[in-house]
């Protein structure tokens, strides 16, 4: 087992009112004997963030788990010989297709990483490699793979919800979400921006301890990225004892470090100073409550107001809103892709559609919602589970601290997709509800400030400081050589240079998978 079940406390009280022994006070013998006595079924009793793998004598059989919206990650290679798994890719690459080096990326998966700036599940950077899908278990047994879908999210249906009632729940939820996460025996904290999220947890851990809350921040000398000052506010607010350093604003030369522990490109920037964060937190604690899950679940991102606030969104049909969505969080469109490939690539992939591929499912899934709870599921299942859960998680186990989410306790994303889009996004007032529910903890400052993305200026330093760096990166890889016209990407490395083009995210899409493929070259 990777990951912890929170509510194993609970789950062991109730198995030893049934007559079943624990000898332990262990959250895996917990899932074993809730697995011994209720079969596979019996998991779905867990609460927690987990990639486990049981092995059934009884049944000859083995059984692989991931935890429902995919906080963990769960890695499997099956050709039919063997079965190999692991929550870390690079502890599976010498018994995969990986040790042929680059000749075994799956080339679809970076077609789709071109699309989504991650690589999203099932797809891995390896052939033969798949990321088990959020919510799903797989069975191996001599006769063949079974794989079942344990945990539907869209099973929720849209309810009308008075207010009052709708507050009392949401904190309700949240507050036990975030009691069951403080279970640890070792010393924990919280990461603190100062906005609504990370603001809203701490207060909550407040109300469960006596010693003050440990709370960490980055900042940074340039005003525009920095948000020390509010993560200062909200400490004082809620008593904590609290950690703040300045950190140098250019980082990139820490990105093939992160690049590693990702074992996958990711073309977000902002790994890294999740990265500095971690490093922050771990001289202090093992443990880290985040507020990460709250943009997702309640339409937090700038991108929803611009996107619904548009005049022509109620006039579209099905088809036309899900497609105009979809290309409005795509980084490549298909022909800008088809244009950058080399020919052979391009005939190996023209036909493939990320669209079709990996959004129409989850937009077919949840056409039962209104449109914005549509747009929040897919980024739910896309961009939350493929790259911004990646990133505490990663970032938190590369120096050995955990990263525990209560926003996406089982209980609070239920709760809403059982929420209508109009108690999220009100006349552009984003998070409309959830942020009326916690002003009273948090404070109207902290609630209603203006959303501030922890990111850092990429695309500056690709016009001035790290232009040479980058123009070597994307110019000496071989991978990028093999895949991509030269002409094409130099285009636009000096369109973006001289400023008559911004090609930031993608220029930092292709630098990721240059540093990523470097070691394997």
């Amino acid at each position: 087992q990777n990951g912890e079940i929170f509510n194993y406390i609970e789950l062991a009280t109730e198995m030893r009112g049934r007559g079943i022994e624990l000898r332990t006070h262990s959250d895996t013998e917990v899932i074993l004997r809730l697995y011994e006595s209720e079969g596979i079924a019996g998991l779905a009793k867990l609460n927690g963030m987990f990639a486990i793998a049981i092995d059934d004598a009884r049944e000859d059989a083995m059984y692989l788990v991931r935890d429902r919206i995919g906080v963990k990650p769960l890695y499997v290679a099956d050709d039919g010989e063997r079965v190999v798994f692991a929550s870390e890719l690079k502890a599976m690459l010498p018994w995969t297709s990986a040790t042929q080096g680059l000749d075994a990326i799956d080339l679809e998966a970076v077609h789709h990483f071109l699309t989504f700036n991650y690589i999203p599940a099932p797809w891995t950077i390896w052939q033969g490699v798949k990321h088990v899908m959020p919510g799903t278990w797989m069975k191996f047994t001599r006769s063949g793979v079974e794989t079942h879908r344990w945990w539907d999210l869209s099973a929720q249906r849209e309810q009308h919800h008075e207010f009052g009632a709708w507050s009392e729940e949401f904190m309700s939820i949240l507050n036990d979400a975030t009691r069951i996460r403080l279970r640890a025996d070792v010393p924990w904290g919280a990461f603190l921006s100062g906005g609504v999220d990370s603001s809203t947890i701490v207060g909550l851990m407040a109300r469960h301890v006596q010693s003050p809350v440990k709370t960490f921040c980055i900042g940074f000398a340039d005003p525009r990225f920095d948000e020390s000052e509010f993560a200062a506010q909200a400490a004082r607010r809620f008593g904590c004892e609290h950690t703040m350093e300045v950190a140098e604003l250019n980082m990139l030369d820490r990105w093939p470090q992160v690049l590693y522990h990702l074992d996958q490109p990711h073309g977000d920037a902002s790994f890294i100073p999740t990265l500095r964060v971690s490093e922050l937190a771990a001289k202090h604690v093992k443990v880290v409550l985040t507020g990460d899950g709250g943009d997702e679940l309640f339409a937090g991102y700038d991108k929803y107001s611009a996107f619904f606030g548009r005049a022509d969104i109620d006039a579209l049909d099905d088809a036309t809103f899900q497609r105009s969505y979809f290309d409005s969080i795509s980084l490549f469109t298909p022909e800008a892709k088809t244009a950058m490939y080399q020919p052979g690539v391009a005939r190996q992939l023209g036909a493939i559609d990320s669209f079709d591929a990996a959004a129409r499912p989850w937009f077919d899934e949840s056409a039962h919602y209104g449109r914005l709870n549509q747009a929040l599921y897919l980024d739910m299942q896309l961009l939350l589970s493929g790259n911004n859960l990646v990133k505490p998680d990663r970032m938190g186990m590369a120096v050995s601290i955990e990263a525990r989410t209560p926003f996406l306790d089982w209980r609070m994303m239920e709760l809403a997709f059982r929420s209508r889009g109009e108690t999220k996004l009100h006349a552009g007032d984003k998070k409309h509800w959830y942020k009326k529910a916690v002003t009273p903890m948090i404070g109207h400052d902290l609630a209603y400030r203006k959303k501030q993305m922890f990111t850092v200026p990429v695309g500056e330093w690709f016009r001035g400081e790290s232009y040479g760096w980058l123009k070597t990166t994307l110019e000496t890889s071989g991978l990028l050589a093999k895949l991509f016209k030269p002409q094409v990407v130099t285009a636009m490395l000096e369109q973006h240079r001289a400023g008559t083009a911004n090609f930031t995210r993608e220029l930092r899409a292709l630098a990721a998978l240059a540093l990523w493929a470097k070691p394997f070259e």
